[in-house]
């Protein structure tokens, strides 16, 4: 079977379809990417927060799904809103990469007296997440987060040059532009740069950070049947209670929260960092449930007192 994929346009998007084409491949069916602009591609504001509600980054996607103009999507998977379209099914959730954010640290700037982030007091740090520039505030009140947008080699490109003195990328957008499979191998150059992997027990990442949503129509059966394999359960299950959490709270990309769920044993272990009125929360849950565990996280960010303060 050939299957069109619809895919953003950046170099990340791209070696990440790129991945799923391979796989596909490798189970005997022809793949072909689709690239396909989105509104939040086209936005020119400093920071996610302004450019829209939630989905931005995916709807002219999921609008060719609905078209029929490809057969299936490659996202991000913190990019998807809560909300699926009727006619369409996240059929797939492949094994998760690294969901932890990645410290870049232009060489000369880095100060290991700063601790779990290292850098002098004052250092720009650039970011145009709303949920990176608090966990920033609330860890280091001395460090300067600054906008940046652009695609991951133009970002690094421009911590390269001097605009910033450090920058915060998610690992897994990296890892995957470091794969042998991507279109573009040679489009991250991280010379002069050092990288410091961000505890996401600390630095607590995007709900669905590191995984991919391959998504295609419901009423595709030969679609699904050929993503099946791709599925990995422990990861959809573990993105399932984070997404449950942050649908509950009503946030997108103008909310400052985030949501980790790893295995630890037979149990399953979350952590939650949710930024209100000026305070950072978090919690921590665990049991053998997943979604039993986000309910619990609900309940107490959810509640008028928002749990404990965080301390740094």
């Amino acid at each position: 079977m050939r299957l069109r994929i619809g895919t953003r346009n950046s170099d990340l998007a791209r070696a990440q379809s790129a991945g799923v084409a391979a796989q596909l491949a490798a189970a005997g069916h022809a793949a072909e990417l689709v690239p396909i602009t989105t509104a939040g591609d086209q936005s020119r504001e400093p920071v996610f927060a302004a450019i829209g509600p939630q989905g931005v980054f995916v709807r002219e996607i999921s609008q060719a799904l609905v078209d029929g103009a490809i057969d299936l999507a490659v996202h991000s998977y913190k990019d998807v809103p809560t909300g699926n379209p009727d006619e369409l099914v996240i059929a797939a959730v492949p094994a998760r990469l690294d969901a932890a954010d990645c410290l870049l640290i232009r060489t000369g700037h880095a100060d290991h007296d700063g601790g779990f982030l290292p850098l002098p007091a004052g250092a720009r740090v650039g970011t145009s997440s709303v949920r990176r520039q608090s966990w920033l505030k609330h860890l280091r009140a001395d460090l300067r987060p600054v906008p940046l947008r652009g695609n991951v080699p133009t970002r690094v490109r421009r911590l390269q040059e001097g605009s910033y003195d450090a920058i915060v990328l998610a690992t897994a957008g990296l890892d995957r532009l470091r794969a042998r499979h991507s279109p573009s191998p040679t489009a991250l150059d991280l010379t002069g740069v050092a990288t410091v992997r961000l505890d996401p027990e600390r630095f607590v990442p995007a709900p669905a950070q590191g995984a991919l949503a391959l998504q295609c129509r419901q009423d595709r059966d030969d679609v699904r049947a050929a993503l099946v394999p791709l599925d990995h359960p422990a990861t959809r299950e573990a993105i399932d209670a984070e997404r449950l959490l942050l649908g509950r709270l009503e946030g997108g990309c103008e909310l400052a929260f985030g949501a980790y769920c790893r295995a630890e044993g037979t149990d399953c272990v979350m952590h939650a960092m949710l930024e209100r009125e000026g305070r950072v929360w978090v919690e921590t849950g665990r049991g053998p449930e997943p979604s039993h565990v986000a309910g619990e996280l609900w309940r107490l960010l959810g509640s008028t007192g928002a749990g404990d303060p965080a301390t740094a």
